[in-house]
């Protein structure tokens, strides 16, 4: 049975196999659903048609798709949380942790002038403590480093912007 079901397969559905995986792994690591992912999806319902010569070897096919797909789904989410991935610039390691303060127009104009220390980097937008009070701040020269020393430097609208000193 296993030597008719491989010996079944054609050069076009054996393509469309092989591409529409690789597509579908290329888009786990791209975000949402775009076309890579679309089209990888019509290439593997491609190679089931072209193979789906009954009903078991459409299954036999379905299997052959979805088993690869959550193995590398699987390898890949490992390698976000804990490998090779994890450490790149890709994933995102700053979180924000307690709440932050929201303030009154008279108390914000009171704090143009005041330092604080980023307590996640700025990119341009991060938080920062001042007289341990965390405010959203958005910098106005792009990205601040966490830990750097800033200043509050205008209020604008209810964005708190501030400069590294």
């Amino acid at each position: 049975m296993v030597e008719q079901y491989v010996l079944g397969w054609s050069a076009p559905a054996v393509i469309c196999l092989m591409v529409g995986l690789a597509l579908m792994i290329y888009e786990m690591f791209t975000p949402g659903m775009g076309i890579p992912g679309l089209l990888g999806a019509l290439a593997l319902l491609a190679a089931v048609i072209l193979r789906a010569d009954s009903l078991t070897n459409a299954l036999i096919t379905l299997v052959l798709i979805v088993v690869p797909l959550m193995i590398a789904a699987g390898i890949i989410f490992r390698s976000f949380s804990k490998g090779a991935l994890s450490r790149s610039k890709i994933v995102l390691h700053d979180a924000i942790n307690d709440k932050s303060t929201s303030l009154g127009e008279k108390e914000m104009q009171a704090l143009v002038g005041k330092e604080g220390v980023c307590v996640t980097a700025l990119h341009p937008a991060g938080n920062a403590d001042f007289d341990e009070r965390r405010l959203d701040v958005v910098s106005e020269g792009g990205f601040v480093g966490k830990g750097s020393r800033v200043r509050i430097v205008r209020i604008d609208g209810v964005k708190i912007m501030v400069r590294e000193i």
